[in-house]
């Protein structure tokens, strides 16, 4: 997912990536097999379906804040979604053309959850007295880099973090991990002949030995069928609170998306068939599983 050319998104984007790649083993396991088998020449030859954020809804933060940054950079902003149990709004965002990934990012209904949960959130997040993205500079690729790997509140307590991840495995992510990168998703159906189905590639991740997120199944299909989609499991590692104690905390995943052609185009050579052909968007229920490759359950789980 590297961008040559020196423009703003470019420059944000790559470095999103590059912090995510080297604390996300799975990314290199799987970039370095595909390069063993040959199924891809390099890292720019894997397209990325899309990457996400995860945020809190408490003033001046949130996706009123964030969605500033890509709406900037030429995205528009598409379909919503509501996740009730898990007390989510999510929007997305298609990019300014297609050479860059889509935009997933949800936002915790923070009001909803219970009175001591809502008290650790605003203890961390009440300082924050003005939207911080509107005193960046947007055209400088650099600082909007920065910020999003500068911390905006600081460090919880181990109890406090715990006591969160009791009631919202999602709160307790971000409160640890904030604007970090949720996950990038490779596109399967750009793959070669063997690799580019779910099926087949999940196959090879299982023989890599990368576990994958099995609620509501492997491979998690949209109404229509169209697109289906499949996600490591997070691995842990040792996080340091505030309060000097050492806990195992989940981190960012890697997904794997296969967009199918839709029905009108369904008569197309395969060699004329692009993306705009094919199955755009999210789906809940899909998202809703994905949402848990950080989760306890699935971390811990057989």
């Amino acid at each position: 997912m590297y961008f040559d050319e020196n423009k703003p998104l470019h420059i944000v984007l790559n470095d999103l990536f590059e912090h995510y790649r080297n604390n996300v083993v799975d990314v290199d396991i799987i970039t370095n097999a595909l390069l063993e088998k040959g199924v891809v020449e390099s890292q720019q030859d894997i397209v990325n379906d899309h990457i996400a954020f995860r945020t809190l809804g408490v003033p001046h933060l949130g996706l009123a804040s964030f969605e500033k940054i890509f709406l900037e950079y030429g995205y528009t902003k598409r379909d919503f979604f509501n996740f009730e149990g898990k007390k989510l709004n999510a929007y997305w965002f298609s990019p300014p053309s297609s050479e860059y990934p889509r935009i997933f990012v949800s936002e915790l209904r923070v009001s909803e959850l219970s009175e001591l949960a809502q008290e650790i959130i605003y203890k961390y997040t009440s300082s924050i007295l003005e939207d911080p993205v509107d005193s960046l500079d947007l055209t400088n690729g650099q600082e909007v880099a920065a910020f999003l790997q500068t911390p905006l509140w600081g460090l919880p307590t181990s109890e406090e973090y715990t006591t969160l991840l009791e009631e919202s495995e999602y709160a307790a992510w971000v409160i640890y991990n904030r604007y970090y990168l949720n996950h990038y998703t490779i596109s399967i159906h750009e793959l070669k002949e063997g690799y580019n189905t779910l099926e087949e590639f999940n196959e090879f991740l299982i023989k890599l030995g990368v576990k994958l997120n099995n609620s509501g199944g492997v491979i998690k299909t949209s109404a229509d069928g169209l697109l289906r989609q499949s996600s490591t499991v997070s691995a842990l590692y040792e996080a340091l609170f505030s309060d000097n104690k050492k806990v195992e905390i989940a981190g960012s995943y890697v997904e794997f998306a296969e967009r199918l052609v839709l029905p009108k185009y369904k008569d197309l050579p395969k060699h004329l068939i692009t993306s705009a052909h094919r199955r755009d968007g999210f789906e809940t229920n899909n998202a809703d599983k994905i949402f848990e490759s950080t989760y306890t359950t699935q971390i811990k789980g057989s």
